[in-house]
């Protein structure tokens, strides 16, 4: 198992020190180019988009709950769904018409004149809430090492830092997406080889998963988890409310954006929605085979002792428990692969996303002397050092779950940017007030409504601050429109042809 672990960090290491020669002017550090292709790139937002929170914390939600897990998994398919399928094509004209190569550009260079204002703002949420985000791959890595070697979880986390932030360093955009590529496959793979090999052994010791479900509870088989009423309507629109965050975060949006043609982008949504189909679908049934796996007794007492310290998340240990319990050395090392490229592939996307803020649209945009060439390379380098650094000590302090960080970050960047982006490429009437509106509030509604309202209304932050933020953002454009001077600028996104 350690064996064909170590042989998967080679191999990254190898495409890492290839592709990073491709990187050789800042543009290639920060968006690959514009040289990739679809498929490709769909791979990468996949890989991208679902971190240690779809093997660690969807799992182990499914293992936690049951059935009413279902309504995160359907809430984060639709969100996919909706903005490869309906935003993601309006988004990728946008940015071509507007030469912008993140999204914060995007959104600055929408309102003339309000450029520092936007970008600084709009860089200021990112970073905020992106090094939790990070923050929660490297302790969900550490996590995994230490369930399936003994390696302290401390140790753990050391370990997967280095590793994304060497190879971000390295190569930039171009590397994190090749990573991306050979990492969403062995995702793949994970998720569909363990559950088959799963429900296989289930069968061969007569439990039947069904009636597993129920012997753990009447909760397990209860798509609200026994709710009635108000508070089963709430519970169901808190999970699909992971859709909403999916229509405001940069590390996936600026994958689709970057595409280099319509053609590619086609092929690639279709690539990008099988995968998803697949994905949610094997992580949904490790965690309910896992329950039917622990109500029949199959496995050990240590295990099971982990698997419910709830006070430390230890319902996120499922998937290592049953990699560990159940699987071939050979078939448990690509297991393990698969679970920590998880956490890899995104923590790498948001570190080169964080970097690119602070060196395109905060330093770029207030520096008196713009950086050019090599020495540009090197800045960028040197800021995804240091972003990876702030991120591993805040890993050295967590406290909540995989799934909590993923969802508080998820909530505060998905409410503040995704309105004003909605707003942006659907309304033209939407105005710079709107925007920084809908910044302003989906940031402060997160924060106040996950600290203040989350426990006690049982309520998500992710539906509330959305919801309160594009309101906020609607409000103030009708409030404060643009004037009819700079109403002339042609809007984001131009007519499909």
């Amino acid at each position: 198992m350690l064996t064909v672990f170590v042989l998967y960090l080679v191999v990254l290491m190898v495409i890492s020190v290839w592709t990073a020669r491709m990187s050789k002017t800042s543009a290639d550090y920060i968006a690959g180019g514009k040289k990739v292709g679809g498929v490709a790139m769909a791979l990468s937002e996949r890989a991208t988009g679902e971190s240690a929170w779809l093997i660690l914390g969807l799992t182990g939600e499914a293992y936690l709950l049951g059935v009413q897990a279902l309504w995160f998994a359907l809430g984060c398919v639709a969100g996919i769904f909706f903005i490869w399928f309906v935003m993601g094509d309006r988004l990728r004209r946008a940015a071509e018409a507007s030469g912008s190569l993140t999204i914060t550009s995007l959104i600055a260079r929408r309102f003339p004149g309000a450029e520092r204002l936007l970008s600084s703002l709009a860089s200021l949420v990112i970073i905020f809430f992106l090094l939790f985000y990070i923050e929660a791959q490297f302790y969900g890595g550490g996590k995994v090492l230490y369930d399936t070697f003994g390696i302290p979880q401390i140790w753990g986390v050391v370990i997967g830092s280095l590793i994304v932030v060497f190879y971000c360093m390295l190569g930039g955009f171009i590397t994190v997406v090749a990573t991306d590529v050979l990492q969403a496959v062995l995702m793949i793979v994970s998720l569909v080889v363990m559950p088959i090999l799963l429900l296989v052994l289930l069968a061969s010791y007569d439990l039947e998963l069904a009636a597993s479900l129920h012997k753990a509870g009447e909760s397990y088989v209860s798509l609200t988890g026994g709710e009635t009423g108000m508070a089963a309507v709430l519970l169901v629109a808190s999970g699909l409310s992971w859709a909403l965050g999916y229509t405001g975060q940069p590390q996936l949006l600026t994958r689709l954006m970057l595409v280099r043609s319509r053609k590619d982008y086609d092929r690639g949504k279709w690539v990008a929605g099988a995968w998803t189909l697949v994905a949610y679908t094997g992580a949904m049934l490790i965690g309910f085979v896992g329950i039917a796996f622990v109500q029949g007794g199959l496995i050990g007492g240590d295990a099971v002792a982990r698997l419910s310290d709830t006070p430390h998340k230890g319902f996120e240990l499922i998937f290592p428990v049953l990699v560990n319990a159940f699987m071939l050395p050979v078939v448990a090392g690509i297991m393990l692969s698969g679970a920590v490229s998880a956490m890899m592939s995104t923590a790498s996307a948001e570190i080169i996303l964080c970097s690119s803020t602070i060196t395109e649209d905060l330093h770029g945009r207030f520096a008196r002397k713009k950086m050019e060439g090599r020495r540009a390379l090197w800045f960028n380098r040197i800021v995804t050092l240091a972003v990876g650094l702030a991120a591993f000590l805040l890993a050295l302090t967590v406290k909540d779950s995989v799934f909590g960080l993923v969802s508080y970050a998820w909530s505060g960047i998905g409410s503040s940017f995704g309105p004003a982006l909605l707003l942006i490429l659907f309304w033209k009437r939407v105005s710079r007030a709107g925007v920084v509106a809908s910044l302003v509030s989906g940031t402060v509604g997160t924060m106040v409504w996950k600290y203040f309202f989350e426990k006690d209304t049982g309520v998500s932050e992710r539906l509330t601050s959305f919801v309160f933020a594009f309101a906020m953002a609607v409000l103030f454009s009708l409030l404060l429109p643009e004037r009819k001077a700079q109403g002339a600028t042609p809007p984001a996104a131009p007519a499909a042809g």
